[in-house]
Formats: structure tokens, C-alpha cells, sequence
């Protein structure tokens, strides 16, 4: 197929709500993932910690019920706005999209294992990188109207499945299975190991087990992907229908995704926490256990969606101080690597070893200065520069080419235009 070369989008193409969506999602991503810089990855499925008083369960319950599993759901409905833009240019451009494609998902995917095998292990790149073949073979043609179907279709379909083995759990005769144990000794090994190579190892006694971590973890994307893969499908229908293009127009629609989205999203998120506040740290071959963490993972796309709506909602109606991110958000990819750098430096032992000592509740103030210092770099970077640095690698082997990356002159960066 011939046509237009496809090229890196210019600034004025850019669709702003998504930049802004973007840094906001940055944000969610490292408020949830500084509690692993300090702590074993094989915790993540525990939830509000019995041991915090104070401000520092008040940090940790609200990080749980507003941020854990809400915002890598967001980042993936954000992936498939990605991926309908991409699209839908070179069906303008009469240009054949696969070759461009395949190439930017293995440049996703080099970045995605430098990330979990250098810097830390709790990567999503990877998994991001595997969906995206999946969305590309599968639903690179499906009809507008049938997106969201089939992305709310899949995700139901899991939230089913962990239902059904809840109630086999209550049918259950108690006893221990086996293959379970074994399982189970495993993930207590590993999170020994995590301890010791984490918090005062060397680099390469860390490396080690990132490499036995990143093993470990490649079998959840069996669960992992037919998840994203239906965020990634929504986020596609979104860009599709025109609605985060033309929000003004789709007005009715935002209300109902905030509304509806919003608030099932933070009942069933509260439901989760009265059952069980802590499902990692219990029995999890408890029913209830089980039931927690199920409502916990089915309010999670509902409330990402709230927050979209909300926040395009309120950028219509003039809150302009929302564009200040959106220069974080341009250089995603650059701050989330960075963010899990900085983490790593700062907990693990073979930077300043703090592993264990920052409590939740100065996490998440760390976080916040930490994250505020972003804004204000990328901002920086950008009045000079067309993209971030690893955004710019990223173009230039997705599209073959060397896109310019000098500004002409240091002008000031109008974040309206990102």
C-alpha cells in the first residue's frame, strides 16, 4: 500500500486530553509503586496493612481504595487510545499500519525487559508489549461500535472466572492442594531472596533476582493480558467514537462514565475493604479472601473510567491547571522509567538502602515532591526539545527514522499544544 509516510505526530495533532490523562496516570503509577520499592514484589496482592496507624494507615487505606489497580487499567485505556490514533492515521494515509506497529510493540517490549530485568521487577511494559500483538492480530478491523463489547465482554469474562473459583473454594472439602504448597513455598523463597538482595545486596545479587522475579511473574500475564487486552479495547473505542477528541460532543457520555463508572467503581472498591482490608496478608485460599480481592480487581476499570470522565469533564469546563501535567505526560515513558530508577536508588542497598525505613504516609509526600519535580523538568525539557529521550528512541524505531529533536530556539512550551 502506498501513500504518505507515516511519520512521529506533530504537536498540533496531538490530542491534549490524552497528554493530561497521561501525567495523572504517572502519578497513580508511582504513588502505588513506591510501597515496592521498599518491600518485596511478591506482597503486591496485600492490601491495607494491619500493622499502620495513624497517617500511615490513612496513606496506605487511601492509596488502596482510590490508586492500587486503577491506574495501570487507566495507563491501558490510554495504550488503546494510542493504538486507535496510530490506526486510524495511516488508514488517512493509506499507509499499511502492521510493519509500523510491530516495530513500535518490540521497541515497547526492549524497553519493557531493560526495565524489569535492570531496573526493577514490577514492569507492565512487558505485558503491555504482549497485549499489543494480541489487539493487532485479533482487532485491528473490529467495527467502532463492537470496541467496547468486546473490551467489556473480556473483562467480565475474567471477573466471572475469579467468581466461579470463589464458589468452588466454598464447595471445597478444605483440603490442601499440593500443587498449591508447592506453589506457595516457592513465592516464600523467592520473597526471602527479594529481602536479602533488595535491601542490602549488591547490584548484581539484585539483577539475580530480578532475572528469578521477571520468570516468576511471565505466568500472571495468562490472567494479565485478556485484562489489558479489554482496557486497551475501551480506550480504542473512546478514540473511535470521537468522544476524547471531541468531548464536547460526547458530553452525556462523560457524565455517565463519571457518575456510573465513579461511584459502582468506589462500592465495589469498599465492599472489597469490608470484607477483607488485607486479602495478601490472610488465608488466600479463603472464599472470602478470594470474594475481596474479585470486587477489589471488577472496580478497578470502572473507577479509571470515573477518573477519565472527571478529569475531561472539568478541562472542558475550563480547569486549565489540569494542562499543567500534560508535559509529563507527553514523556511517559522517560518519567515512569525515571520514577522506577529514583525508587530503586533510593530504597534498595546498593543505593542509599532505605529499604523498610520510609514509612507510608512520607512515601506518599515523597512521591509528591518527587513527582512535582517531574512536571517541572519535563516541562523544562520540552520548551527545548520535541520529545523526551526515550520517546524520541522510541519514534525513531518505530518509524525508521531520525525525527528532529531540537526546537527551533528555547521558546516557552504551551502545554495547550502538547
Amino acid at each position: 500500500m502506498t501513500g504518505t509516510p507515516l511519520a512521529p505526530l506533530a504537536s498540533a495533532q496531538r490530542i491534549d486530553n490524552l497528554d493530561v490523562l497521561r501525567g495523572i496516570a504517572l502519578l497513580g503509577i508511582v504513588l502505588m509503586n513506591v510501597e515496592f520499592f521498599s518491600a518485596p514484589l511478591m506482597d503486591i496482592s496485600e492490601g491495607i496493612s494491619p500493622g499502620d496507624r495513624g497517617l500511615d494507615r490513612l496513606a496506605d487505606a487511601f492509596v488502596y481504595v482510590f490508586v492500587r489497580g486503577k491506574f495501570w487499567t487507566l495507563f491501558s485505556l490510554l495504550f488503546g487510545m494510542g493504538f486507535a490514533v496510530m490506526l486510524g492515521r495511516a488508514q488517512a494515509a493509506g499507509r499499511s499500519f502492521a510493519p509500523v506497529y510491530l516495530r513500535r510493540t518490540f521497541g515497547l517490549l526492549l524497553f519493557g525487559l531493560v526495565h524489569a530485568l535492570l531496573i526493577w521487577s514490577g514492569d507492565i511494559l512487558v505485558s503491555y508489549a504482549l497485549t499489543a500483538l494480541v489487539l493487532l492480530l485479533l482487532f485491528r478491523n473490529t467495527p467502532t461500535e463492537r470496541l467496547w463489547k468486546w473490551g467489556g465482554g473480556i473483562w467480565a469474562v475474567m471477573i466471572g472466572l475469579m467468581l466461579f473459583f470463589t464458589a468452588m473454594m466454598t464447595m471445597g472439602d478444605g483440603t490442601q492442594d499440593p500443587n498449591a504448597s508447592k506453589a506457595a513455598a516457592e513465592a516464600a523463597d523467592l520473597r526471602a531472596a527479594e529481602v536479602a538482595a533488595y535491601s542490602a545486596g549488591s547490584y548484581a545479587a539484585a539483577t539475580a533476582v530480578r532475572v528469578r522475579t521477571f520468570l516468576h511473574m511471565l505466568g500472571f500475564n495468562v490472567f494479565l493480558v485478556p485484562m489489558v487486552l479489554g482496557m486497551f479495547l475501551v480506550g480504542a473505542w473512546l478514540v473511535r467514537s470521537g468522544a476524547m477528541a471531541q468531548p464536547s460532543g460526547h458530553r452525556r457520555l462523560f457524565v455517565w462514565m463519571g457518575w456510573i463508572g465513579g461511584v459502582a467503581g468506589l462500592a465495589l472498591t469498599v465492599a472489597s475493604v469490608a470484607i477483607d482490608p488485607n486479602p495478601g496478608g490472610t488465608d488466600q485460599s479463603s472464599p472470602a479472601t478470594m470474594l475481596a480481592m474479585t470486587l477489589h480487581m471488577a472496580g478497578s476499570p470502572l473507577l479509571s473510567l470515573g477518573y477519565i470522565a472527571i478529569v475531561v469533564l472539568a478541562l472542558e469546563r475550563g480547569a486549565s491547571w489540569l494542562r499543567t501535567l500534560a508535559p509529563a505526560g507527553r514523556m511517559a515513558l522517560t518519567n515512569y522509567l525515571a520514577q522506577s530508577m529514583a525508587g530503586t536508588l533510593v530504597f534498595y542497598g546498593y543505593g542509599l538502602g532505605l529499604w523498610g525505613e520510609v514509612s507510608r504516609a512520607w512515601q506518599v509526600v515523597g512521591v509528591a515532591v518527587f513527582f512535582a519535580l517531574q512536571v517541572v523538568l519535563s516541562r523544562w525539557w520540552l520548551s527545548r526539545f520535541r520529545y523526551g529521550p526515550l520517546e524520541w528512541t522510541w519514534r525513531a524505531f518505530t518509524y525508521w527514522q531520525l525525527p528532529p529533536m531540537r526546537r527551533d530556539g528555547a521558546l516557552p512550551l504551551d502545554a495547550s499544544t502538547s
